[in-house]
């Protein structure tokens, strides 16, 4: 079959589009405002051996972590029609245990085997563990929620009760957990149905040949791009500021070598994994790497299996960027990661040096809070993350008060954060002077202040408090982060991780950090 350049572009389109669909429709149909406001999932389409072919515009760090996730699912299982399969378990290609993978197989009449799989992931606002919202300052993935390996929560169309109220008795929120996991199920039923639909349109073997057609096609690019970066080696390193129980200073380093239209990635000469649950998998790493390389494209192709082709990732078993069982991670899918990206990124610019930006604030800052709602006598869990300042690029300034990098998430506005939890948002609003000096100034953080309307315990993940996002080519870099506790009349400063029970009319205030500046600022004759 020969390839039409216009039905390429179609399916490109087509198959993004069932993506896209299943998204909005997890979107409409969940529970809780972390996925229905927030829209804190991802949703994707994989071929038969579970590699990616299509994916919607969600989040960098569960989509280049799922295949994973649907390849152990395939290796695992022989699925029939009407199965799902339910994982969270970070060691199998998940990133840390409130992400919930839910994958599903596609069926066509006359065929005995899946052709097809959808999957999407979706972050749960509480999966138990040791403190609310099952974002905790562990230090075993144990102690962080409820471990679920593989599992078929529903099999051949029926769904395993059982099972859903074992892991419902181990969370918070069970109403709001097995809504939100309605809408998983939901969107994959929406993803089945538009891809068997492209299936009866144009046939299995167009659909088969079109969809191999636009791997290889992304593969190309990307080595194209891979070919006009120098050959050489790019080493860059970067600190997190802690673990959160004891350990300062956590090395990430990488060596980014170029040979040609390949490139070769190295942490080996990353820290170990810590006591904290800075930890992240294998597959989180890999979702960085993906997402650095594909921002480099300047064409519009589809982000799909063909773009790691190219790509080599080396790292070192039980190193804090390829954590073992049973290491805390909680924290890696969020803020390791950004870390992660900084330093790929920190080493690109010394090959591409009129081409990366500077660091954008390298934290998700996370936010969790739970309790008991007095208004209703019901229990909560509020987990939100919180946008800050972009890195200034060598041509422009850096964005205010956006999520970046790993994180492509909204913000809960304030009318459904009221609505929904017992809170009041004293203030919203930009961190004014927070971005790096230099050429281009960095983008600014933002500042939200949160009054407790009932006791709570509030934990918090956050990075940037002690090490600041790097400035380039002599841009100063951006304005450290702040974590305060307002009680009593009394300010409290925080360390980046804490966990802290608070009470009725106490004040939590996260100042998030700016982004890093780029290039010398021009001076006058007099210096000034």
């Amino acid at each position: 079959m020969k390839v039409n350049p216009i039905l390429l572009e179609v399916f490109k389109n087509k198959l993004s589009s069932i993506a896209e669909e299943m998204g909005v429709s997890l979107t409409r149909t969940a529970f809780s405002p972390n996925i229905k406001e927030r829209r804190d999932f991802s949703c994707a389409l994989f071929d038969k051996n579970g590699d990616i072919i299509a994916q919607a515009a969600h989040i960098p760090v569960h989509l280049g972590s799922m295949p994973l996730s649907v390849k152990e699912a395939i290796k695992d299982f022989s699925f029939e029609k009407g199965d799902m399969v339910a994982l969270n378990d970070p060691f199998k290609g998940g990133t840390h245990l409130p992400d919930i993978t839910i994958v599903a197989p596609v069926f066509a009449d006359g065929y005995e085997r899946p052709l097809f799989f959808v999957a999407n992931r979706a972050h749960h606002s509480d999966v138990g563990g040791m403190s609310a919202g099952s974002m905790p300052l562990s230090v075993t993935i144990f102690q962080e929620g409820v471990i679920i390996p593989l599992l078929k929560i529903i099999e051949k169309g029926k769904p395993d009760k059982k099972l859903m109220k074992l892991f419902l008795n181990n969370v918070r929120t069970p109403y709001e957990r097995e809504g939100d996991f309605s809408a998983q199920i939901t969107a994959n039923i929406t993803g089945i149905k538009r891809t068997r639909e492209l299936i009866n349109e144009y046939g299995l073997e167009t659909l088969n040949f079109y969809s191999k057609k636009l791997i290889e096609y992304s593969e190309k690019i990307m080595r194209k791009t891979i070919e006009k970066i120098p050959d050489g080696r790019y080493e860059f390193e970067d600190y997190l500021d802690d673990d959160g129980v004891g350990k300062e200073k956590i090395k990430i380093a990488v060596a980014v070598e170029i040979r040609g239209d390949c490139a070769i990635l190295d942490f080996s000469n990353s820290d170990d994994q810590t006591d904290g649950s800075v930890n992240a998998v294998y597959a989180i790493t890999l979702s960085c790497v993906l997402y650095v390389f594909r921002s480099l494209v300047g064409e519009d192709i589809p982000t799909n299996a063909g773009c790691l082709k190219p790509i080599k990732l080396i790292t070192r078993k039980g190193s804090v960027v390829d954590a073992l069982f049973p290491a805390a991670v909680a924290g890696g899918n969020v803020e390791t990661s950004q870390r992660i990206v900084d330093v790929i990124l920190g080493a690109l610019s010394r090959a591409l040096p009129n081409l990366i930006p500077a660091a954008s604030q390298g934290t998700m800052n996370n936010v969790t809070i739970g309790g008991i709602d007095q208004r209703n006598g019901t229990a909560f869990t509020y987990y939100e993350t919180i946008a800050g300042g972009t890195g200034a690029s060598p041509s422009s300034e850096g964005q205010s008060a956006v999520h970046s990098h790993m994180t492509n998430t909204l913000n809960t506005p304030i009318e459904a954060l009221e609505y929904s939890y017992p809170f009041m948002v004293n203030e919203y609003s930009i961190r004014y002077n927070s971005g790096g000096k230099g050429k281009f100034n960095g983008g600014n953080g933002l500042i939200r202040e949160i009054r407790l309307l009932c006791d709570a315990e509030v934990t918090v993940l956050s990075e940037r408090r002690k090490l600041a996002p790097y400035g380039l080519e002599g841009g100063d870099a951006g304005k450290r982060g702040k974590n305060v506790i307002i009680t009593g009349g009394k300010q409290i400063e925080m360390p980046p991780k804490f966990s802290r029970r608070l009470h009725k009319g106490d004040i939590l205030r996260i100042e998030t950090p700016g982004g890093g500046g780029y290039g010398k600022l021009k001076t006058n004759k007099e210096g000034k």
